[in-house]
């Protein structure tokens, strides 16, 4: 196991509760997460965050842009790429709407959180930086326009749906953009829960990555190689999706050849297993043997 690893030390008594009939698992909620990358061969980077230490859930912990779901993510939008039926057969669920939410998810949170945001006038153009938009060529199109950081903050608040928001910019949701690439789900005996997908995304052409998150005390750009050795150091700490998906990016050398090879990740959701052997607590993760820990009677993870 490695020093990265992180583990809650309230766990191994909430498993044996689960166990003995003392707790009832919770319905999880479902979210998206986008690994959004640039660069290309030695130079690949992804985004990621370090979520503020204070906080109760994984705090220092290092993660992608994300969050919950929001039951207005299913509101019509103006779309572009592979339908939401493509994406519900893609995703694992019932019906396009449900896919439709978990990618509108996917896109507003990337926005909420990095201030990146994969959506254009038209379906084969994005937004540059300041909002307008933005065909490549040398310079930046400007810094974010107060108007539009105001509507951001609003999507934060939810006190504007992603779909309003897009509507008043007459703006085209980029679904070609998203390759989906994994699917967790937390443990059965944690308190909050989460049906997360994992998508990765090449950052579009003028825009730039930020910390915009009031859950995150810094932002970096990094190697994913870099990561998974820090995190082997014990010098990041991650969760096991984050890190499990971080050494299958490895394998990439530039964000293209990840959306390529998105088509043929497996999205079998990834949830934790518990048992009681004896009095000893075995946890583990289908499919990701360097999670597996045992903690003993009376031990704490």
């Amino acid at each position: 196991m490695s020093n990265g690893q992180w583990y809650p030390p309230e766990w191994p008594d909430r498993i044996r509760a689960l166990a003995a009939g003392e707790l009832t698992a919770v319905e999880p909620r479902r979210a998206a997460t986008v690994l959004l990358l640039r660069g290309a061969g030695a130079t690949t980077e992804v985004h990621m965050l370090r979520r503020r230490t204070s906080m109760a859930f994984a705090g220092g912990a290092y993660a992608y842009p994300g969050g919950g779901v929001d039951p207005r993510d299913e509101h019509p939008v103006r779309w572009a790429g592979p339908s939401p039926a493509e994406w519900a057969e893609r995703l694992g669920v019932a019906t396009p709407a449900e896919a439709q939410a978990i990618v509108c998810a996917a896109v507003r949170e990337t926005y909420e959180e990095a201030g990146v945001l994969l959506a254009g006038p038209t379906p084969d153009s994005v937004v540059g930086e300041g909002g307008a938009p933005w065909s490549g060529g040398a310079g930046s199109p400007g810094e974010t326009g107060d108007d539009w950081e105001a509507a951001r903050a609003a999507l934060v608040a939810r006190e504007l749906s992603f779909a309003e928001f897009l509507d008043a910019r007459d703006l085209v949701l980029r679904s070609d953009l998203l390759g989906a690439w994994a699917r967790w789900i937390t443990p059965e005996f944690e308190p909050r829960r989460y049906d997360t997908w994992f998508f990765v995304a090449a950052l579009p052409t003028g825009q730039r990555a930020r910390n915009a998150s009031t859950e995150a005390d810094r932002t970096v750009w990094i190697r994913p190689a870099d990561a998974v050795a820090g995190y082997d150091r014990g010098e990041l700490l991650m969760m096991p999706p984050t890190i499990a998906t971080l050494r299958t990016l490895t394998a990439y050398d530039s964000p293209l050849a990840a959306l390529d090879a998105a088509r043929d990740q497996d999205l079998t959701p990834v949830l934790a297993q518990a048992r009681l052997d004896g009095g000893e607590v075995v946890l583990s993760w289908p499919g990701h043997d360097e999670f597996t820990k045992h903690v003993p009677a009376g031990g704490a993870a």
